[in-house]
């Protein structure tokens, strides 16, 4: 009953103007980076076993994506 309440208000934000627009943006930022993070930084496979080590992973690899984007940043700059 509760998730049917959940779903039902999560549809209408998300179908809605501001809703789509933000899914655009999504797609452009969020899978952009997940999509990088493949090949560039080898998470196509994890090189560890076990929750905790790909965890530390995926978070090391986020880790390089942000200094990365922080330097072009600073780059830019000047």
């Amino acid at each position: 009953m509760y998730g049917k309440f959940i779903k039902k208000r999560l549809d209408k934000i998300v179908l809605s103007a501001s809703g789509k627009n933000l899914y655009k943006k999504r797609k452009e930022k969020i899978e952009r980076s997940f999509a990088e993070s493949k090949p560039l930084h080898g998470l196509r496979y994890c090189r560890l076993r076990g929750k905790r080590n790909v965890s530390e992973q995926v978070l090391l690899t986020a880790a390089c994506q942000n200094m990365k984007k922080i330097a072009a940043y600073l780059a830019k700059q000047g």
